[in-house]
């Protein structure tokens, strides 16, 4: 919501917020979902080195579950940020 209100700072704390807690919690899809989404922020902005190497770790830590929307969007974003 933050995001398409264009708090572009408001939604980046709120995403590694929501990073951190789901590390707390080790949701690792709940991670992966934010991760990508502040990845995908970070490459608009031009940071594309700090979005991949953000959302690279997370994607690398599943061994299955590829064919789900979520693993499919982030290995998209990881190759267009590569």
């Amino acid at each position: 919501m933050l995001l398409t209100e264009n708090k572009l700072n408001e939604a980046e704390a709120s995403l590694q917020q929501a990073i951190r807690i789901a590390q707390a919690q080790e949701a690792k899809s709940l991670e992966l979902r934010a991760a990508y989404d502040l990845a995908r922020l970070w490459g608009e902005q031009g940071r594309r080195p700090e979005a991949h190497d953000l959302l690279a770790p997370v994607y690398g830590w599943f061994t299955e579950g590829f064919d789900t929307a979520d693993l499919k969007d982030a290995g998209k974003l990881l190759s267009e940020l590569a």
